[in-house]
C-alpha cells in the first residue's frame, strides 16, 4: 500500500511524492524476502550516549531481523556480560533488548558501563553502537555561607548561582521567595553559566530573596539555593549615614551617582575562543557593565552573520547561531556601547565535526559468481580514519576470504561464492566521535519474484506523475520492462522514467494514460509479469475561496469555500482554524460550502482553512479573519520629573486590537476643586508613550490616559498618582471684563472668574478699580470676595470709565491687568429727529430721510433711528380697518432709509425716533404722504351663464384690489374646435361700472375660451380664464341620432377609434424618445398669446419677485 499513500499527498506538492515514493521503493527493492535466508541487520537500538533515571528499571534495546532469526549476546566494558548471572538482568524473548531490574533492589550505579549488542546467525553477525550507560544525577548544593551583598546605586553586580554538577547539566532560573520569576531586561539578566547579572543597580534591585533554582528535567527535581540579600544604597541614604559618622570634609568627598562607560563582565579580557561541533547550536554571550545600561551589537571580522540561521537572545546579549558548519569559524565581536564610550571583545571560534556520513555501506544482494563493493566513505575534523570489521571481527583477523579485497575505504567482492555471505562493519572516528555501519553481502540464487500485487489499481488525478509500482527481487538482478495494454509493444520515449526499483514513472498523466500496464522481470533463471491498472481522475478545485475578512467585535462573518470535482470521488470538507481544530464552540457555523462564525470575538482572530479531501488529492485555502475593536485602556501610568510647573507622564498602551492605535487622549483631575470632574489636557500621536505635561500651581493633579483608533475611543485608563504642586500668585486675570450701566446713575462692573485651577493658591479675591475717562482723577479700588460682579453707584449718565479687575491670592497679586472701557447707565435720548421728509419712489416704495440729533442727546449708545408708518387710507376705497403701524429699524447713525411693501393709492403716515440701549427717544411730527396708482390685481370672479345657441351670458366681480381708478374692463374670446387649434382672437372693452355682459352671434355647439382683466390708468392687471360652450340644434342633434344609428357610421367610428389607437401608440412611442408630444401641444394652444415671458426687474430690491397666478374653472 505505500504506492496509494503516497499518492494522496502528491497535491500537496508532486515532486516532493515522487521523489519520496521513489526512495522508499528502492529501500524495498534491496530488502530481501523474508522466506529467503539472509544475514542479521539491527532494526533498533539504545541511543549512544544513554543517560537512565536511576528510580526505574534500565532498558537497553537491541532489536534485529534475519533469515534464520538471528541470536544475541552483549559485552560490557569490551568483555562478555554473562546475562544468566545477573538475577537482575534478562533478555525479552525473540528480542536482544535487556531490561535490568532496578525497581525491586538494583542499583543503578552498578550498571554503568558501555553496553554492545550482537546478532548473530549462519550468515553473519552484526553489532550495535557502543552504547554508554550513566544514571542521572540531581545532587543538593553544597552548604554555604552567603553575605549580603551592599552595593552603591549604579554599580554592577554579578549574583553567582554555581549549581551542583549534574547529569544532565540543570535548567538554571532565578525566582523570588513567591516563585516568581524575577523580572529580566537590558539592565539585569541571566547569563549562560547562570549566574545573575546587573549592568547597574537601583534603588528597586534592594531585596532579600534572590533565590537560583535548578531543574533536573531527567529525575524531575528542582533544587534551590539559599537566598541571596541585595541591599542597594541611594547616594542620599549613603550621606546620611556617612554624615553620622565621618566629618564635613568626608561628606563633601562622597561622590554621587555617576555614569561610567561600558566594562565586559563575561567574558573578561579582550578576547577568548570557542570550540563547537558541525550541526550543534553556537553560543556566544557578552554581558557588560556601565552606566547607562549599554547595548550589545554583534559583528562577524572579515564577513556577515548568516542569514536564516542566526538569533539574538536575552536581549540581544546572547548571539546564537544554529546548525553550525564550518563555514561560521572566525572573530566574532561584540560591542558594548553607551553614551559614554564602548568596550569590545573578539570570540575566535573554530568549528569542529565528528565524522559524518558522504557515502555510508549499503547491503549487497549478489548472485554466485556476481562481482560488488562496499563502500565506507565519511568525513570530520579531524578527517576520520575508517576501519573494517567483518562479523563483528576486525577484518585483519577475520577468516580469509579469497573473493574479498580491502582497499582502504572500499572492500571489493569478486566472483563471489555462497560461502562470501556475512555482515560487514565499517567504523569512522575521530577524537570527537564514531560512525558505525553494517551493511550484509548476501549470496543468492533466486529467479525474479515481482512482489508488487496483481492488478493492483491506481488512481491518479489529472496532470500529476503516475507512479505504477513493480517492486521485484531476483538474484542475479533481474531486467524490468514495461508494456501498455495486453499485446502493446514495449514502453520506450522521453514521456516515461524508468527507475532503478522497478517502478514506471508517467511525469504527467492525462485521460488517454488510463489502461493496463504489465510489467516483466526477467534473470538467467526465469521470467515472471505482473499487471496493474491506472485510472486518471479529474482535479478537485476550489472556485469560490475564503477571502480576507476585517470585522469588528460582536460582528458576524463568513468564509466561502465551494469546490468543483470528479464525480466518482467523495469529498470531504474541513475547517481548520490556525492549522487546528475549530474550537469546540456552537457560534461557529459549519456549512455545505461556508462557515458562519457568529458573535465573533478576539479569540476568533486568526487564519481560516478550508481543507477538502479526496482518497487522491487534497486542496486547500485560506483567509485571514482581523477581529478589530476598540483598544484596551493603557495601564501603569508613571508620574516622574516633578517640576513646580511640568511633570512627564508616561504609559504603556493596551492592546490595539488590530487597529492601530492613532492618538493618546490625556484627561487631568483637580481632586482639589473639581474632584471627579475630567478635563481634557491634550492629546499626543499613536506612536507616543510619554508626555510632558505644563501644569498650574496650587492643582491636584490626577491624569488618565484613552487610547484612539478607527473604531473607537478606549476606556479611560486608572487613574495615576496624584500629584499636589506648590502654591503661586495668579499667572492670570479675570477675562471678559465689562463695565454696563444698569440704572442711569450706576456702574455695573463684571468679569469671568478664574475656574480653581487658575487660582494658583488659595483665598482667592478681586481687585476692582475705576476712574472716569478723560477726567484726571485717581483710581478708586476695592478688593472683593470671589464673585464676578461689583456695582459702582451715584455715577454721572452715560459717561467712560477705565476698568480693571485684578486677581490676588494668599501669596500675592497677579500681573498688572490691562485696562477696559466701560460706561454708566444709559438714559432714554432726550430729542427726535429733524427735518423729516418723504420721496415717493413709486406705488409700492418711498424713501424717507431725517436730520440727525446731537449724540450727547442719546445719552446713551447710539442703536439707531426707527420709522413708524402705517397706513391712514385707501383712496379707492371707502371702508375703513383696524390701523396698523410698522417699524423699521435702521442701525447706526444712518439718516434715510427705503420703505418698501407700500399699498398703492394710498394714504400713509410716519414719524422718526432715536433709540439707545435704554430705550426710544421722542417721536418727530407725523409725515402724510401718498403713494400713486398701480394696476389692479384680477378680477374676483369671472361666471358664465345661460348659454344658447348663438349666446353666452359674462358675469364678474371687481379687482379685490384695484390699487387706483378703473378705467374699464377688457374681455379676449376665442373658439376651440374639436382638435383644440385655436380660431381668432376677439377683443371687447367694458366700462368699468359694467358687472355683466350677453354675448350674442356666437356659432352653435361650439367652445370659447375667455380671457377677462381690470385696467387703471397705469395699466391692466392679471387676468383670469374660462371656458364655455353654446348648446347644439335639436334638429342638428336628431340628425345626428339618425346617423348615429347607421351601420356605415358605427363602422366608421369603430375605423376611427382603430386609427386614433395607432396614434397613441405613435405618440407614446416619440414620447419615450424625448418629442413633443400632445399634450404639450395642447397646453401651448391653450396659452394666452399676449402673455409673455417676464425680464426680472435690476431695481434696488432686487430680492423680490412678482408672480401671476392664472386659474382655470371646469365647466
Amino acid at each position: 500500500m505505500q504506492p496509494k499513500i503516497m499518492m494522496k499527498k502528491k497535491s500537496i506538492s508532486a515532486s516532493k511524492a515522487s521523489l519520496v515514493l521513489f526512495l522508499c521503493q528502492m529501500i524495498s527493492a534491496l530488502d530481501v524476502p523474508l522466506d529467503l535466508s539472509q544475514p542479521p541487520t539491527i532494526t533498533q537500538q539504545s541511543p549512544k550516549d544513554y543517560i537512565v533515571d536511576p528510580r526505574e528499571n534500565i532498558v537497553i534495546q537491541c532489536e534485529a531481523k534475519g533469515k534464520p532469526p538471528p541470536s544475541f549476546s552483549w559485552t560490557r566494558n569490551g568483555t562478555h556480560f554473562d546475562i544468566d548471572k545477573d538475577a537482575q538482568v534478562t533478555m525479552k524473548p525473540n528480542s536482544g533488548t535487556l531490561v535490568i531490574n532496578i525497581m525491586n533492589g538494583g542499583k543503578a550505579e552498578a550498571y554503568e558501563g558501555v553496553y554492545q549488542c550482537t546478532a548473530r546467525n549462519e550468515r553473519g553477525a552484526a553489532i550495535s553502537n557502543n552504547i554508554v550507560i550513566r544514571p542521572s544525577r540531581s545532587p543538593l548544593w553544597t552548604k554555604e555561607k552567603l553575605e549580603p551583598n551592599q552595593v552603591r546605586e549604579g554599580d554592577s553586580l554579578v549574583l553567582h548561582c554555581r549549581p551542583p554538577v549534574g547529569l544532565p547539566p540543570p535548567i538554571i532560573f532565578w525566582m523570588d521567595n513567591a516563585f516568581q520569576r524575577l523580572p529580566q531586561s537590558e539592565r539585569v539578566s541571566q547569563g549562560l553559566n547562570g549566574d545573575l547579572y546587573f549592568s547597574n543597580v537601583q534603588p528597586e534591585d534592594t531585596r532579600e530573596d534572590y533565590i537560583c533554582y535548578a531543574r533536573f528535567n531527567h529525575t524531575q527535581t528542582i533544587q534551590q539555593k539559599q537566598p541571596i540579600s541585595v541591599k542597594v544604597f541611594s547616594m542620599d541614604s549613603l550621606n546620611d549615614t556617612i554624615a553620622a559618622n565621618l566629618s564635613d570634609t568626608d561628606i563633601y568627598g562622597a561622590r554621587p551617582v555617576t555614569e561610567r562607560q561600558p566594562v565586559l563582565l563575561t567574558p573578561t579580557g579582550s578576547t577568548s575562543t570557542k570550540v563547537e561541533l558541525r550541526g550543534n547550536v553556537l553560543l556566544l554571550e557578552c554581558i557588560a557593565a556601565g552606566l547607562p545600561t549599554p547595548v550589545i551589537r554583534w559583528i562577524k571580522e572579515g564577513g556577515e552573520l548568516p542569514a536564516n540561521r542566526t538569533f539574538f537572545e536575552n536581549f540581544k546579549k546572547t548571539l546564537k547561531i544554529i546548525d553550525v558548519s564550518e563555514a561560521d569559524s572566525g572573530n566574532y565581536k561584540c560591542i558594548a556601547r553607551n553614551t559614554l564610550g564602548s568596550a569590545h571583545h573578539v570570540i575566535s571560534v573554530t568549528v569542529k565535526a565528528a565524522p559524518y556520513w558522504i557515502t555510508a555501506p549499503r547491503n549487497l544482494v549478489l548472485s554466485p559468481g556476481e562481482d560488488g563493493t562496499l563502500i565506507c566513505r565519511a568525513n570530520g575534523n579531524p578527517k576520520p580514519s575508517i576501519s573494517w570489521l567483518a562479523n563483528g571481527v576486525p577484518i585483519a583477523i577475520a577468516p580469509e576470504d579469497p573473493s574479498r579485497k580491502v582497499d582502504g575505504d572500499t572492500i571489493i567482492f569478486s566472483q563471489v561464492q555462497e560461502r562470501s555471505s556475512a555482515v560487514y562493519q565499517c567504523n569512522a572516528s575521530n577524537e570527537y566521535g564514531y560512525l558505525l555501519a553494517n551493511a550484509f553481502v548476501n549470496v543468492l540464487a533466486e529467479p525474479p519474484r515481482i512482489l508488487t500485487p496483481a492488478n493492483k489499481l491506481y488512481q491518479v488525478i489529472a496532470d500529476s506523475p503516475a507512479l505504477l509500482d513493480c517492486a521485484y527481487f531476483g538474484s542475479p538482478k533481474p531486467e524490468i520492462e514495461w508494456f501498455k495494454g495486453v499485446k502493446g509493444s514495449i514502453l520506450r520515449g522521453s514521456e516515461y522514467i524508468f527507475h532503478d526499483n522497478g517502478t514506471l514513472e508517467i511525469p504527467v498523466a492525462q485521460k488517454d494514460s488510463t489502461g493496463a500496464y504489465t510489467c516483466v522481470a526477467r534473470n538467467k533463471l526465469g521470467k515472471i509479469q505482473n499487471e496493474v491498472q491506472l485510472e486518471i481522475k479529474d482535479p478537485t478545485v476550489i472556485i469560490k475561496q475564503p477571502e480576507y475578512k476585517v470585522i469588528q467585535r460582536y460582528g458576524q462573518v463568513s468564509f466561502e469555500c465551494i469546490i468543483k470535482h470528479d464525480s466518482t470521488l467523495l469529498p470531504t470538507v474541513i475547517w481548520l482554524k490556525d492549522n487546528d481544530e475549530l474550537p469546540d464552540d456552537e457560534r461557529f457555523l459549519v456549512g455545505k460550502d461556508n462557515l458562519t462564525i457568529m458573535n465573533v470575538t478576539d479569540k476568533d482572530d486568526g487564519t481560516y482553512t478550508c481543507i477538502v479531501n479526496t482518497t487522491l488529492d487534497s486542496v486547500s485555502a485560506s483567509a485571514v479573519l482581523t477581529v478589530v475593536a476598540r483598544p484596551n485602556p493603557p495601564f501603569d501610568l508613571e508620574l516622574t520629573g516633578q517640576l513646580e510647573r511640568s511633570v512627564e507622564l508616561s504609559w504603556i498602551p493596551g492592546d490595539e486590537n488590530n487597529s492601530p492605535i492613532t492618538n493618546f487622549v490625556i484627561e487631568y483631575e483637580d481632586g482639589l476643586h473639581e474632584p471627579g470632574v475630567w478635563h481634557y489636557q491634550t492629546e499626543v500621536p499613536g506612536t507616543q508613550t510619554t508626555v510632558q505635561l505644563k501644569l498650574s500651581p496650587y492643582v491636584n493633579y490626577s491624569f488618565r490616559v484613552i487610547a484612539v483608533n478607527e473604531i473607537g475611543r478606549s476606556q479611560p485608563s486608572e487613574p495615576s498618582e496624584q500629584y499636589l504642586t506648590k502654591s503661586a500668585n495668579p499667572d492670570e486675570n479675570p477675562s471678559n471684563v465689562q463695565g454696563i450701566g444698569s440704572e442711569p446713575d450706576n456702574l455695573v462692573i463684571t468679569w469671568e472668574s478664574l475656574k480653581g485651577f487658575q487660582s494658583n493658591g488659595p483665598g482667592l479675591q478681586y481687585k476692582v478699580s475705576w476712574r472716569q475717562k478723560d477726567v484726571d482723577d485717581e483710581w478708586t479700588s476695592v478688593i472683593v470676595a470671589n464673585v464676578s460682579k461689583y456695582i459702582v453707584s451715584g455715577t454721572p449718565t452715560f459717561v467712560p470709565y477705565e476698568i480693571k479687575v485684578q486677581a490676588l491670592n494668599d501669596l500675592g497679586y497677579a500681573p498688572e491687568p490691562s485696562e477696559v472701557i466701560g460706561h454708566s447707565g444709559e438714559d432714554l435720548p432726550m430729542v427726535a429727529p429733524g427735518n423729516v421728509q418723504v420721496h415717493v419712489i413709486n406705488s409700492t416704495l418711498a424713501k424717507v430721510h431725517w436730520d440727525p440729533v446731537p449724540l450727547k442727546t442719546v445719552r446713551g449708545h447710539l442703536q439707531g433711528y426707527k420709522v413708524y408708518y402705517w397706513k391712514v387710507q385707501s383712496l379707492s376705497r371707502r371702508s375703513r380697518r383696524h390701523v396698523e403701524k410698522k417699524i423699521l429699524t435702521f442701525r447706526g447713525n444712518k439718516t434715510f432709509g427705503m420703505l418698501p411693501g407700500l399699498e398703492p393709492y394710498s394714504t400713509y403716515k410716519l414719524n422718526v425716533r432715536v433709540a439707545n440701549g435704554k430705550g426710544e427717544g421722542p417721536a418727530s411730527p407725523d409725515k402724510v404722504f401718498r403713494t400713486p396708482e398701480g394696476v389692479p390685481s384680477s378680477p374676483s370672479f369671472l361666471k358664465i351663464t345661460n348659454p344658447t345657441l348663438d349666446s353666452l351670458t359674462l358675469e364678474w366681480g371687481s379687482p379685490t384690489h384695484p390699487n387706483g381708478v378703473l378705467t374699464s374692463y377688457i374681455l379676449k374670446f376665442q373658439p376651440i374646435n374639436n382638435t383644440h387649434e385655436l380660431g381668432p382672437l376677439v377683443e371687447i372693452r367694458i366700462p368699468a361700472n359694467e358687472s355683466s355682459l350677453i354675448l350674442k352671434n356666437l356659432n352653435y355647439s361650439t367652445r370659447y375660451k375667455f380671457y377677462f382683466n381690470a385696467q387703471t390708468s397705469v395699466g391692466s392687471g392679471n387676468q383670469i380664464t374660462e371656458e364655455a360652450v353654446t348648446i347644439m340644434d335639436e334638429a342638428m342633434a336628431s340628425r345626428q341620432v339618425d346617423i348615429a344609428t347607421q351601420g356605415w357610421f358605427i363602422g366608421l367610428m369603430c375605423a376611427v377609434a382603430l386609427l386614433i389607437l395607432i396614434l397613441l401608440i405613435v405618440c407614446f412611442i416619440r414620447r419615450n424618445k424625448g418629442g413633443k408630444y400632445p399634450v404639450k401641444e395642447k397646453e401651448d394652444a391653450h396659452a394666452d398669446p399676449e402673455i409673455q415671458p417676464m425680464k426680472e426687474d435690476d431695481g434696488t430690491f432686487g430680492e423680490y419677485r412678482l408672480f401671476s397666478f392664472v386659474s382655470s374653472a371646469p365647466f
